[in-house]
């Protein structure tokens, strides 16, 4: 109705925290966001550049850093002295990857800054090149020049997914919709057919470059579900159109090389275990493994008793697949284990039923080892899929925890959902912020807080002690000293300094942290103001010891001030 869609618009992040009292989940614990913002350009790359004070002769230089289509280059030869390093643009600089003057006949010549150090340019040149890695030739030349990656996967482009639910086959699948790297994929051959429509991270470990299948020996079948939807002739039809129009709609490879590796797993068939149905992520329930296919993929099914069951709950896993447990994990974790369905009675007990099934349990040995070390906490607020309604991004909190997995409350969903169990590595949870971002609509929650004015930290010498929810912990109860030697009066009183979250981060802040600073700090003592300002910015920063490096005073300073102490975390 017209009253949510307000609300819908009116929702803002910032406001919700403060009036909820939550912090948001730390921004590098979404690891597949951090590698979806990556350029293709990395740090200690190297690429032939045209040299400034001679255009029509090259140089090679080192990257130092990236940000966005900017790289920050260094001559091969300065070695660590950064003082001629310079910054240039991929669309408009006269880049090239290793080997590209050679091949068009272009002069590699040392600029003139470093003559002096290289006597013997081949000699040099022959060293520095041995091993190194060349700046990416497609992100550099063509149509692909200057962009993100990711906004290669464009609506049009074509993809192979495997079948999860009961085969390894795959199918080839349309990119419908791109949203940061969460893209809605169509089957091929269903044309305006949405009811089939899948949402997949670009990394989803089931999801490949067309190609794949035949490379590693998988059939392409369209899945059952819509198998019976067109004649086998039909989808023959189909795959020979796929082929011929393969070259304008293929995704660089390049984009998949930070695709999780599947490892080699050690189950067999007829194991029991505890498992979390992926459609369904809200109980967990005794499994059994009902098919090895490869050292790679195994087929799980959900245990069900009842004689006149529908059609059983299976899924292909591998040794890395989230929401599988040995036997007795929930029982070890103090978590409920909801017994099969058609189960006589619900006191389940793990011994009986194997004897039961005569069936044995997976050994401990088949599952990799959880982590705690990810950043989540209770009641860290994030933002996440809906499993019920994959369209659906919702505002969810963590409930609980346990090793490497999160109880998310969702909120908003257009009908209740129960908790959701994800892994910490789910590619289906973001950061606060993620969806305003990538222009996607947030499940607000029913009662989202609407035109309320702007928090502000407001930093108060005259009070004992400071507090404002918005300011970083380390002001909210700082006590002031009435010894302190700063002066409080018009000439030592900072004003407010206000924080800019829509602008250009440069190489060191990391946008979705900049996001999540307040909107200004103070006014207040300058010295507590200012110190409050370098903290957030220095711990908004990709490494904030890598800032707080470039702030700190080395040397004795010339004027007179007053020195602070700042930490990074």
């Amino acid at each position: 109705d017209a009253g949510s869609s307000v609300e819908e618009m009116e929702f803002n992040w910032d406001e919700y925290l403060e009036d909820t009292g939550a912090t948001a989940a730390p921004h590098g614990s979404f690891k597949h966001v951090d590698t979806s913002l990556q350029n293709g350009f990395a740090p200690g790359m190297k690429l032939e550049v045209a040299v400034k004070s001679d255009q029509n002769t090259y140089w090679v230089a080192t990257i130092i850093t990236t940000c966005g289509q900017l790289l920050l280059l260094r001559y091969d030869g300065y070695g660590e002295d950064r003082k001629a390093d310079f910054w240039c643009d991929i669309l408009t600089a006269d880049l090239h990857p290793i080997g590209w003057c050679q091949q068009n006949k272009k002069v590699l010549k040392v600029p003139e800054g470093i003559k002096d150090k290289i006597p013997d340019q081949e000699e040099f040149l022959q060293r520095v090149l041995k091993g190194a890695c060349s700046a990416p030739a497609n992100l550099l030349e063509g149509l692909h020049r200057g962009k993100n990656p990711l906004d290669l996967i464009a609506p049009g482009s074509r993809l192979e997914l495997q079948n999860i639910r009961d085969s390894l086959e795959a199918w080839i699948v349309t990119v419908v919709e791109n949203v940061g790297g969460r893209l809605k994929l169509r089957y091929e051959g269903l044309e305006d057919l949405d009811k089939f429509d899948q949402w997949l991270f670009y990394l989803d470990p089931f999801l490949h470059q067309v190609g794949w299948a035949a490379q590693h020996g998988y059939s392409l079948q369209p899945p059952l579900a819509i198998r019976s939807l067109r004649s086998e002739a039909d989808w023959q039809e189909i795959l020979k159109k796929v082929k011929e129009e393969e070259e304008e709609s293929s995704v660089p490879t390049d984009l998949f090389k930070d695709k999780p590796v599947i490892g080699v797993h050690s189950f067999s068939e007829g194991m029991k275990l505890e498992a979390v149905d992926p459609m369904a992520p809200f109980v967990i329930s005794p499994a059994t493994v009902l098919k090895v296919y490869n050292d790679k993929y195994f087929l799980i099914e959900m245990d069900d008793l009842r004689a006149e069951r529908a059609g059983s709950q299976r899924y292909v896993c591998h040794l890395n697949s989230a929401g599988i447990f040995p036997v007795q994990w929930s029982l070890k974790n103090g978590l409920h284990l909801s017994p099969p369905p058609g189960y006589p009675g619900q006191d389940f007990d793990w011994a009986d039923y194997l004897k039961q099934c005569g069936a044995e349990a997976a050994p401990q040995s088949c599952f990799p080892s959880l982590t705690s070390d990810h950043g989540f906490k209770e009641n860290m607020k994030l933002e996440a899929v809906n499993p019920v309604d994959p369209e659906e991004v919702c505002i969810a909190t963590v409930t609980k925890l346990k090793d490497s997995y999160l109880w998310l409350q969702l909120e908003g969903s257009k009908k209740p959902v129960p908790e959701c169990i994800v892994s910490v590595e789910s590619m289906n949870i973001f950061p606060v912020g993620w969806c305003e971002t990538n222009g996607y609509q947030l499940r607000p929650p029913r009662k989202a807080i609407v035109n309320k004015q702007k928090k502000i930290a407001v930093v108060q010498p005259e009070k004992q002690i400071l507090s404002s929810r918005t300011v970083h912990d380390g002001l909210k109860n700082q006590e002031l000293n009435s010894s302190d030697s700063v002066v409080i009066n018009g000439k030592y009183c900072c004003p407010k300094i206000y924080f800019n979250h829509r602008c250009f981060s440069g190489p060191y802040l990391n946008k979705g942290r900049i996001a999540e600073l307040p909107q200004s700090v103070g006014p207040g003592n300058c010295v507590l103001v200012l110190k409050e300002v370098l903290t957030l910015l220095i711990n908004a920063a990709y490494k904030p010891s890598r800032v707080l490096r470039e702030l700190q005073l080395d040397e004795e300073a010339a004027w007179h001030g007053h020195g602070e102490t700042l930490k990074a975390k």
